[in-house]
């Protein structure tokens, strides 16, 4: 990499592979370089309120509130909440709780009482930053409900009885509340405070610090604070750019959230590491999306699947030019060939695919842009660089063959640091050779490429056989009318489980359960032709985009009920 900046004289020095090489610096230090190379250049840009940033000013505007964060008591090590939507300032706190040293502990925007409150205290969070929320949740509302306290206390003064640890509310936006302080009294603050507390606080962060926390389910139990160092956020970014051959020239679209690694680490952090302009959309809309390609001219998008089908199924998507476009991501749940196919022909794209999860960073494997359109489609490509991916045997910890189906594992320099305040889960997950298990199913090929076929606890054991979702999700996405497909299990009495597919139709597409079992009969086995069909009009999602099988699961009886049929 180009001028690396080493910011712990302790560090082990860069390993080097190809002409890679992994970067020492720190989110702040990134910051600054762009900002001092490009200052003129734009680096964030919101198309459709025609708000833009350059580097210098976006740093400047950084180092202010960096300040203003220091004034009000938080310091190296304090965790710093944000509960936002992609709004302009979500990157500026990012980056100046970067700067001191600070954990920047992203809330997934979907939350509600109970899981805020769980994570708040979990985190033990020090400062906690807000916006008016969403359209079925008021963020100010809900956090007077758990701080009561702030509507009658000065602002900085919080003293609460249940989150000792918490001392702030920040309001970002204008709007003043009770008890709150907001974004433009931080950055006032700033202001007035001499640069050198700032130099000084930069001072004491290097990259092996953490300086993002997010919280997943994983596979059971509550949700972890899974903690991410500078050092692994930062490269698992650049080698993502890397494998699309990114440059500063070149501007992404950004309309993944940025409470989710997709968001803060796949756009942000290639973004922040190649030099290039981010578009911005603060929630996403399919019609804002292709807006914004059009007007800004962007050269690359992400999605996951459903954003994908949303933005190629939109009545004016022939209305924007989608011709500037050439690369990007698709991820976050098992891409369909069919998917990929469309936005190659219609978007420009020659799509990638990241896999991996919170806890790797995320990534670990990536297809790239030289691949072959067949295994760009098929496979979420080969290991990054300094990145040992093995495919092992749940049962014996043994590294699987070529071609034999295993859980996905990594270990290297994007495995987190671990689980906040929990080292019995951080150990369940990460083995004593220092392998990340994933919990998800793949085959390894030949040449080095890997399948994802589902995840441990989505297989379907239908009396004896195993059943995997995506093979047959790969299958239907083939019939005629069918606009997207999950399948899952249905619970059995005869069989354990049953197979269930659950189908989004294209519009005005009339068709019957009959008609599905059908296609399939003759082409795959009989065991597993779905023998439960519903057609559902959307998908339960996560914040972040992604379709909660689980769920569809505890749908499956409630649909049965509904339609008179007899679950056996």
């Amino acid at each position: 990499m180009k001028e690396a900046i080493n910011t712990n004289t302790n560090a082990p020095q860069p390993a080097q592979l190809e002409g890679i090489t992994l970067s020492e610096r720190t989110l702040g230090d990134w910051l600054e370089y762009w900002a001092e190379k490009t200052p003129d250049k734009e680096y964030i840009v919101y198309s459709d309120r025609d708000l833009r940033f350059t580097w210098s000013v976006f740093n400047q505007r950084v180092d202010n509130l960096a300040k203003g964060l220091l004034s009000i008591g938080v310091t190296k090590g304090s965790n710093v909440g944000i509960w936002a939507t992609n709004v302009p300032d979500w990157l500026t706190f990012l980056y100046a709780t970067a700067k001191i040293g600070a954990v920047l502990v992203t809330v997934n925007t979907n939350y509600k009482q109970s899981e805020l409150e769980f994570l708040c205290k979990d985190s033990d969070m020090h400062t906690l930053c807000i916006t008016d929320g969403t359209w079925e949740c008021d963020y100010v509302e809900m956090t007077y409900k758990m701080l009561p306290e702030l509507r009658n206390c000065e602002r900085g003064h919080l003293n609460s009885e249940r989150f000792p640890c918490m001392k702030n509310v920040v309001y970002i936006g204008m709007e003043k509340y009770r008890g709150m302080f907001n974004t433009a009294e931080l950055l006032l603050l700033g202001q007035n405070i001499d640069d050198s507390t700032l130099t000084e606080a930069k001072k004491q962060v290097n990259c092996h610090d953490v300086v993002n926390m997010q919280y997943t389910s994983g596979t059971t139990g509550f949700p972890k604070g899974v903690m991410l160092t500078h050092y692994n956020i930062v490269n698992d970014g650049f080698i993502t750019g890397e494998n699309m051959k990114f440059t500063q020239d070149d501007k992404l679209c950004v309309c993944v959230p940025l409470f989710h690694c997709f968001g803060v680490v796949l756009a942000t952090m290639n973004c922040l590491t190649h030099g290039c302009t981010e578009v911005m959309v603060e929630k996403f809309d399919p019609l804002v999306v292709l807006a914004s390609v059009h007007k800004e001219r962007c050269t690359a998008l992400y999605g996951v699947p459903t954003m994908f089908i949303a933005e190629l199924n939109h009545p004016m998507f022939n209305m924007f030019d989608m011709s500037s476009l050439r690369t990007g991501i698709m991820a976050g749940s098992l891409c369909p060939i069919e998917l990929m196919r469309q936005v190659s022909e219609k978007m420009f794209m020659t799509i990638t695919s990241v896999y991996g999860l919170t806890e790797s960073s995320p990534g670990m494997t990536q297809s790239n842009i030289n691949d072959t359109f067949e295994q760009r489609c098929t496979t979420v490509g080969r290991d990054f660089p300094f990145v040992e991916v093995k495919v092992l045997d749940p049962e014996t910890g043994e590294e699987c063959p070529v071609g034999v189906q295993g859980e996905m594992c990594c270990r290297g320099f994007n495995v987190m640091k671990g689980y906040y305040k929990n080292p019995k889960a951080t150990a369940e997950v990460i083995d004593k050779n220092g392998f990340l298990h994933s919990g998800d199913l793949g085959v390894k090929d030949e040449q080095g490429f890997y399948r994802i076929t589902g995840r441990i606890k989505d297989m379907i054991i239908r009396g004896g056989e195993n059943v995997y979702p995506r093979e047959i999700e790969e299958f239907l996405y083939h019939m005629p009318g069918i606009k997207d497909v999950q399948v899952a299990a249905v619970p059995s009495h005869k069989y354990g489980e049953e197979v269930g597919a659950f189908i989004i139709l294209q519009e005005g597409v009339k068709m019957e359960p009959e008609d599905v079992r059908d296609f399939c009969k003759g082409k795959i086995a009989r065991y597993k032709t779905p023998k439960y069909v519903f057609f559902i009009d959307q998908f339960p999602l996560t914040g972040s985009g992604k379709i909660q099988k689980f769920k569809l699961k505890e749908m499956s009886l409630e649909l049965c009920k509904q339609q008179g049929i007899e679950v056996i």
